[in-house]
């Protein structure tokens, strides 16, 4: 049974994501050991203002924040999707999928119709399968995620109108 605290990992992580900005890096991995059959594996990487991280198993599995957007980016005129009224954003971090398993037709598309309480997609978080309700009905406007792409706890994740 490990001792290490949870906590202590995502704070590990979340100092590492700092630690490549700060200094400009584009990728970082490092292995901690805690025990003979207990260890935490993390490779964080930046790719286009975004961060992500990938934990080998057993450890558990922990995103590190995004990286800030730059000023310049953000001068640009792209409009906040997470400032958008109809913004569903994510109630957790994991990874988002848009239908039940590989192959299924998506919960939602653009344009579509949905009702209060309708799954428009499914959080993995620990091996645990959320679906994620639509919290008002409306139409599908924007889609934010990608399948399979890893989102952070207030990420924007879809528009409904």
């Amino acid at each position: 049974m490990s001792k290490h605290s949870p906590d202590a990992d995502v704070a590990f992580i979340s100092a590492l994501a700092e630690l490549l900005n700060k200094n400009e890096l584009t990728e970082l991995s490092v292995k901690r050991e805690y025990g003979e059959d207990d260890s935490l594996e993390v490779r964080v990487v930046k790719q286009a203002n975004i961060v992500t991280t990938q934990v080998a198993a057993p450890a558990p599995v922990y995103a590190a924040a995004p990286a800030p957007a730059s000023a310049p980016a953000a001068a640009a005129g792209n409009d906040d999707p997470a400032q958008h009224p109809g913004a569903v954003t994510s109630p957790m971090v994991g990874t988002c999928y848009l239908a039940a398993e590989p192959g299924a037709t998506p919960f939602i598309t653009i344009g579509a119709t949905v009702a209060e309480g309708q799954t428009v997609l499914i959080i993995e978080a620990m091996k645990t399968m959320n679906h994620i309700p639509a919290p008002r009905a409306g139409t599908i406007k924007r889609i934010l995620v990608e399948d399979g792409t890893a989102v952070e706890f207030g990420a924007p994740l879809l528009i409904i109108e």
